[in-house]
């Protein structure tokens, strides 16, 4: 339920849903939903506790020239196609880097202790998995977002939201037209300033008894906080020009609902994310790898493409660069850890296949289960094993048959769509040379083979890249298609 996933994936039913809730009762999106606005609330209260000051807001006036202008940003961004300022802003994208760059190697980092503990008296309930950067750019970008976030929300709550957030400034347009609202009641009213100093907003103004609407985020906190309960969350067609007299006992009531409510639902969403992370990271356990101590293996490189691999279900790289956030949610669902986000500018941040760790198995969809804006489009098995992603390509002078001689089968072995057939180096070689000696296949030579790639039958899914025994870059590599096509 994030609101730029959804307008890229023209979910009209979302898209409607999240416009009615704001039309109805404001900003809640950002308060209980947005998963970086959760995050910003956890460190601002954590500030409060730390400092001792839970009334240490005042009202400060709107950054329209800001906000405004980079939401103009973005739209052009959107518009003109230009991926980086999107994925950059939007907070679902942001939230979903911070998680899979950090939060998910901490709990895999976690998950090794455990293993190794559990190894240490025989039992085997954890599994080591790797811990690895994918992309040491995103990596710093996912930082410098969480400490830029954190700072702002430790000193000043929710000024990123207000100030920044292009999904703010666009919900916060809507709220100004909201049915239900935060009102003072004047007449109960005793000017003590509370309500001022508990929003993280700073959209309220207590001398004057204003509230900004397009910068409340309707967490509830100046009710919860006002003694005098003159403070009420009523829909405007209660107060008109004629005042409505409500008394003490249900104005008490009606308070002690808002205050469980609210926070039953902070609490409900906060552990819904993260027991999404969990289970996210606990189905991705990994074989141990391991050669028996005999040889060193040389780690693969990453070969030069000059088209990337993008998923099955993304269409073509038009789709995938049009629609993707960059939230990384295929990046961390990926079991086979062949999904990296890329460092090309025009891709910026969005997912590209390379298999120097794993590949594309037949029988796994994974990641167009779990993509929330369209650029991945869910697929069922039998599709994927028909999806043609790109082909592979044979290098002669990276291949063991001509640098060392050595008969490999590999990629023929291992090729799941029967795309590569191995030709004799020699045809000659294939005849016997000298006498047989009465013995069938004496004093024969190794037959050394090539492989040969036909176009139409692969889909590209890298096993023969990932399990070439070549070193550093692998004989055969994938280069991506443009647009898939079905085999």
């Amino acid at each position: 339920m994030q609101v730029v996933p959804a307008i890229l994936a023209g979910n009209l039913v979302l898209i409607t849903v999240l416009f009615v809730l704001t039309v109805l009762f404001g900003r809640i999106y950002c308060s209980v939903i947005c998963p970086l606005g959760v995050l910003q609330d956890c460190v601002s209260n954590v500030s409060a506790r730390r400092k001792g000051k839970k009334n240490r807001f005042n009202y400060s006036k709107a950054m329209s020239w800001i906000r405004y202008g980079i939401f103009g940003l973005y739209v052009v961004g959107v518009i003109v196609g230009i991926s980086v300022i999107v994925t950059m802003l939007d907070p679902y994208a942001i939230f979903g880097r911070i998680a899979e760059n950090l939060l998910a190697p901490l709990y895999r980092l976690g998950n090794a202790f455990l293993a190794t503990l559990a190894e240490s008296v025989n039992s085997y309930r954890f599994y080591t998995t790797d811990v690895w950067i994918k992309n040491g750019l995103v990596f710093g970008i996912a930082i410098a977002m969480l400490i830029i976030v954190s700072v702002m929300a430790w000193y000043n709550g929710r000024i990123y939201c207000n100030s920044v957030c292009p999904v703010g400034t666009t919900l916060g347009f809507i709220s100004r037209f909201s049915i239900y609202r935060i009102r003072f009641n004047e007449d109960k009213c005793t000017g003590c300033g509370l309500c001022e100093k508990r929003c993280k907003a700073s959209c309220i103004d207590s001398r004057n008894k204003l509230i900004d609407y397009s910068r409340c985020v309707t967490c509830f906190n100046c009710i919860d906080n006002c003694k005098s309960g003159a403070i009420t969350y009523t829909p405007s067609f209660s107060f008109g020009t004629r005042k409505v007299k409500v008394s003490d006992s249900l104005l008490k009531k009606e308070h002690a609902m808002v205050r469980e409510n609210t926070k039953g639902i902070e609490r409900a969403s906060f552990l819904a994310i993260l027991g999404s992370l969990t289970l996210a990271n606990t189905i991705k356990a990994q074989q141990l790898q391991v050669d028996g101590g005999l040889a060193d293996i040389i780690d693969k490189k990453v070969p030069d493409r000059q088209t990337p691999v993008v998923p099955p279900g993304a269409e073509s790289l038009s789709n995938m660069k049009r629609r993707c956030v960059a939230c990384q949610l295929c990046v961390s669902a990926c079991p086979n850890n062949i999904l990296r986000p890329s460092g090309k500018l025009s891709t910026f941040m969005q997912p590209e296949m390379s298999f120097e760790r794993g590949y594309c198995r037949p029988e796994c969809v994974e990641c167009s289960r779990v993509c929330p804006s369209g650029a991945i489009k869910e697929i069922t098995t039998a599709d994927k094993s028909a999806i043609s992603i790109g082909h592979a390509v044979w290098i002669k002078d990276n291949c063991v048959v001509y640098t060392e001689e050595l008969v490999c089968t590999t990629c023929e072995r291992h090729c799941p769509t029967k795309a590569i057939t191995l030709v004799p180096v020699n045809p000659e070689s294939e005849q016997p040379q000298g006498p047989s000696m009465g013995f069938p296949g004496m004093n024969r030579r190794p037959v050394l083979k090539y492989p040969v790639v036909d176009k139409e039958l692969c889909i590209g899914c890298g096993a023969c890249e990932y399990l070439c025994p070549a070193r550093p870059f692998s004989a055969m590599y994938v280069e991506g298609n443009v647009r898939h096509h079905t085999v």
